[in-house]
């Protein structure tokens, strides 16, 4: 028997049984999660290179185009790239804000690369608009205050412009 400190004690741990509420969350949120690579970031002789982090480089392209609407290979290296650019901070490719516009446009669900497009700008728009939110924050000065509220101002708008331009060209099938 092994000896105890005077003030520790034994704790039993019980199984926890979660609520159906709880279990029906988990279920619907793996009903409805679709795997797609995560993008991973490496600095090789200076460039930064994206890919994908899949133990099957081809499967990990076919889901990733998938979740793009595409068919084509430069459509999806491009667009990975652009949403790498705008993910940048101080020069350098930040993965999880990356991988988080790649979510939004996969959540997005687009049905073909117009929409991919869009659904990559309103990720890149949100994070500038969250990024304007949290500058507010710190300043201090009229000027700064009213520049900062102006940006924020345009950017939720055009947001919510970007959701109407979406809503209208699924309407119409994306025949204008």
């Amino acid at each position: 028997m092994s000896k105890k400190e005077p003030n520790q004690q034994t704790a039993v741990i019980a199984k926890y049984e979660p609520t159906p509420d709880e279990s029906a969350a988990i279920k619907t949120i793996l009903a409805r999660r679709v795997k797609t690579p995560r993008v991973k970031i490496a600095e090789t002789k200076g460039k930064t290179v994206l890919s994908l982090d899949h133990p099957n480089p081809k499967y990990d392209l076919a889901l990733l185009m998938q979740a793009l609407a595409t068919d084509g290979v430069d459509f999806q290296a491009e667009i990975i790239s652009q949403l790498g650019n705008a993910s940048a901070h101080d020069g350098k490719v930040n993965e999880r804000e990356l991988n988080f516009m790649v979510a939004v446009v996969k959540g997005i669900q687009p049905k073909d690369q117009v929409e991919t497009m869009l659904a990559a700008q309103m990720a890149a728009v949100h994070s500038l608009t969250m990024s304007m939110v949290s500058r507010l924050n710190g300043i201090f000065t009229l000027p700064q205050l009213d520049i900062t509220e102006r940006a924020l101002n345009k950017l939720a708008r055009t947001f919510a412009a970007q959701v109407e331009t979406l809503k209208r060209y699924r309407s119409t099938g994306g025949n204008g």
